[in-house]
């Protein structure tokens, strides 16, 4: 944007607080390379275009804005002489990306003193050269350090992660290693039982109806109903007077087996009505081995199946095999986060989900979203756990207008109002030394924010916290072809935000 050009008053340039101590040689140089415009009310300049000039105000009211998702969201609002804003970095050259970080616009008639970016950048490196310095390794430090501990943060939580899925995997393995063992020897103890049976004076017809029964019982235990506890004993004392009453040795271990395979007084009084008297404790004895071989193939089914859905899981959470960018269902996304999570989260969290199974597939860096989620059911977790009591964790998606909402919501102490405005700022941090980094929702901020055009807000009071994300339904027009540079954009965006915060403040 241009607005009229006026002339330019050293004089009135040495007014200003940034130019106050220069030399009249270099306030010449100043308005002899720059110029001073007039602009009436309406925009100055776009954020994403790329970055001339640098402007500071002389006279007016300044607005500065930052697009968050679809949406201009005001951050500072001004009148006060000298404030600047604009390529205020040009003198890193192109070791980073030279855009405006934000958009500013005047509500009034406005005159700025405005510098090309490339004097300003001259400028500073002849005038100042040991503060040019300063000011770059600050820069850059600041950013190394930032690096550095998200990506501490991330093997934290990459090991916090390992510990709950390796949990997670030994129950069901476990499970399967001792069904395995017993299955072997049940099918030992069935192989003697059967050579028995062999060895005794049964007819071809006796033992054709011996394997008919067999297979029946084992089509019951495949859809056995899933009884109460009281149900269960209930089932289980008739069954075990009805093995008595019928000379069966063990009555008492056989019936819970046969309760939970479905069996009852009915369908022994079918078995004992097809066999002969002498060869019913037999009978009940190979149906018994039958009933615990098929209970433990299914118990090994139900772990080896257990550990399918965890490897499934992480395999969904790390995306390895996955686009780093494509449309996906968050629902997917949010399961096999909280599937990941869930030793942490840990038995006196309740996980309540409120998923709207209606809205849309979103265009998205999965792999990075997980992290989000991480982040933020990790903080839930704390908080609910600050309270040294059992709460609810409710994660909760829905459609607002073109966005799409993921809520996180938890019964904790709630953020204390003074400290709201800070939470997402790098490194603040509520947790006891060497317990956080506090990059965590730094981290998801620029995630959601820089690099999903999206949005992320806290709504809090004691008892009920809400962080909601809220992800735009359709991608920007034109995505970053390379990620690195992305990642590079989004950090320097991230600390140019305090500084530009501060210039209209």
């Amino acid at each position: 944007m241009s607005g009229q050009v006026v002339p330019c008053d050293p004089h009135e340039i040495a007014s200003l607080f940034l130019f106050e101590k220069l030399y009249p040689e270099q306030l010449g140089r100043l308005c002899a390379e720059g110029r001073v415009e007039r602009f009436g009310p309406g925009p100055v300049y776009t954020e994403g275009d790329p970055a001339t000039c640098f402007y500071v105000m002389i006279e007016g009211t300044v607005v500065m804005y930052r697009r968050v998702g679809g949406d201009d969201v005001e951050v500072g609002r001004t009148s006060q002489r000298g404030v600047y804003a604009g390529a205020t970095l040009a003198y890193l050259g192109d070791r980073l990306p030279q855009t405006y970080t934000n958009s500013v616009r005047v509500t009034e008639p406005t005159r700025f003193f405005v510098l090309p970016a490339q004097s300003f950048a001259d400028v500073m490196r002849e005038w100042f050269p040991m503060a040019a310095h300063l000011l770059e390794g600050l820069f850059f430090g600041s950013r190394n350090i930032q690096r550095a501990i998200g990506q501490r943060e991330r093997l934290l939580a990459l090991g916090s992660l390992s510990a709950g899925l390796t949990h997670e995997l030994n129950n069901p393995a476990a499970a399967a290693v001792r069904a395995t063992a017993a299955l072997r020897e049940r099918v030992g103890k069935m192989r003697h039982k059967l050579a028995v049976i062999a060895r005794g004076p049964y007819s071809r017809e006796t033992l054709a109806e011996l394997i008919e029964i067999q297979e029946r019982t084992a089509e019951r235990v495949a859809k056995a109903p899933a009884l109460s506890p009281l149900e269960a004993s209930d089932r289980e004392d008739e069954l075990t007077d009805w093995l008595d009453d019928h000379g069966i040795p063990e009555g008492w271990r056989i019936a819970p087996v046969f309760v939970q395979a479905g069996l009852d007084t009915d369908w022994l009084e079918q078995v004992a009505a097809t066999v002969a008297e002498d060869i019913l404790p037999g009978a009940i004895g190979w149906l018994n081995y039958t009933v615990e071989t098929e209970l433990l193939m299914d118990e090994i089914g139900d772990a080896t199946t257990r550990i399918s859905h965890l490897v499934d899981a992480a395999r969904q959470y790390a995306q390895l095999d996955r686009a780093p960018h494509r449309v996906v269902d968050v629902h997917e996304l949010l399961d096999s986060t909280l599937l990941m999570l869930s030793g942490k989260i840990g038995p006196r969290v309740r996980v309540v989900k409120d998923y709207d199974r209606s809205v849309p597939e979103v265009p998205a860096y999965p792999a990075e979203l997980n992290q989000v989620w991480t982040n933020l059911i990790d903080n839930a977790v704390a908080a609910i756990g600050s309270t040294g009591g059992d709460g609810i964790l409710t994660v909760r998606t829905a459609r607002e207008g073109d966005r799409l909402l993921v809520e996180f919501r938890d019964t904790g102490p709630g953020v204390p109002e003074d400290i709201r405005s800070r939470i997402f700022d790098p490194f603040f941090t509520t947790k006891p030394v060497g317990e956080g980094t506090g990059l965590g929702l730094d981290i998801s901020w620029r995630i959601v924010v820089n690099k999903h055009h999206g949005s992320l807000r806290v709504e809090s009071v004691p008892g009920d916290t809400r962080f909601q994300v809220l992800l735009p339904l359709t991608a920007p027009e034109s995505e970053p072809e390379n990620e690195n540079e992305t990642e590079t954009a989004n950090e320097t965006e991230n600390a140019n935000e305090t500084e530009n915060a501060e210039e209209s403040a």
